[in-house]
């Protein structure tokens, strides 16, 4: 998980999901023995020498500039967040300098605006997808979090090893992709994070589904979007979430879950909020 090769394992994964005729290049050799496109090809698509981009994917590259990636980008098809996952693992290379962010809490005035959320599921999540605070109607939608020891809350650690969370949505894969997708983000800029490494080979041991979405080398952000749950009490709940990132602090995200006035959704939120969590906002 180092730097130097999380480039060129990042590039090397989105050459193999192409095929030459899928660019408009001509195949002389139908027996190829990589997948997808070759160095070369990409080189040349992209407008730069293979030296150029050998270094660049070995981690050599300095004072890669906006237009290289940008050529990257379009050669290789990437979204908007894997472009924006690239220009994080090669302008990066300085925050290795100061190393992780240390260790998170949510500010005081953040706290007392969660506890002031009634009737809506509210959380911040930190580096490495951790959950820094809550609300208690998230307890009731969620879990009772409070009873975790503070390095088990985490999403990723939520997702992959608590069976109670895997039922709760009603579509895991996608929630499981998110999750790891978030995560390769984060990586993008701290490889070296003590933290994130323990997590990623703990959850590596403990889930094959975990270790192939990794290895897929995947980015994704979701700031908001739809999402479909299994609530033990009150059944299925189709909610709507938006996640802002906190502009003192990029590395933590307030995410608000909400349900159409007057929807069945928003009737099993009211019930929720009428039973007693039991779990102190944090």
């Amino acid at each position: 998980m180092t730097e130097i090769a999380d480039i060129g394992e990042f590039l090397r994964s989105r050459r193999a999901r192409l095929r030459p005729e899928d660019v408009g290049l001509p195949v002389f050799n139908r027996h190829r023995r990589v997948p997808g496109l070759r160095r070369e090809e990409l080189a040349q698509l992209a407008g730069v020498s293979v030296a150029y981009l050998t270094r660049l994917e070995q981690g050599k590259g300095n004072n890669v500039s906006a237009e290289v990636i940008g050529a990257i980008t379009r050669a290789l098809r990437l979204s908007d967040t894997e472009h924006e996952h690239l220009t994080r693992l090669v302008k990066c290379q300085d925050r290795r300098k100061y190393g992780p962010p240390p260790l998170q809490q949510v500010r005081t005035a953040l706290g007392q605006l969660l506890a002031s959320l009634e009737g809506v599921p509210a959380y911040v999540t930190g580096p490495r997808s951790d959950l820094l605070g809550w609300n208690p109607m998230a307890a009731a939608l969620f879990g009772d979090w409070d009873r975790l020891p503070p390095q088990e809350r985490n999403w990723a650690r939520l997702v992959f090893l608590e069976p109670g969370h895997r039922r709760l949505f009603a579509d895991w894969e996608s929630k499981a992709a998110d999750v790891v997708g978030a995560l390769r983000l984060y990586a993008g800029c701290y490889p070296d994070d003590p933290r994130l490494l323990t997590l990623v080979g703990e959850l590596s041991v403990k889930s094959e589904t975990f270790r192939r979405l990794w290895a897929g080398h995947d980015v994704k952000e979701s700031n908001h979007g739809v999402q479909r749950l299994r609530h033990p009490l009150v059944g299925e709940l189709t909610l709507s979430f938006e996640s802002f990132r906190l502009p003192d602090d990029p590395e933590q995200s307030l995410t608000v879950y909400h349900a159409p006035p007057g929807s069945a959704a928003a009737e099993n939120l009211r019930l929720l909020a009428s039973w007693d969590a039991s779990v102190s906002t944090r």
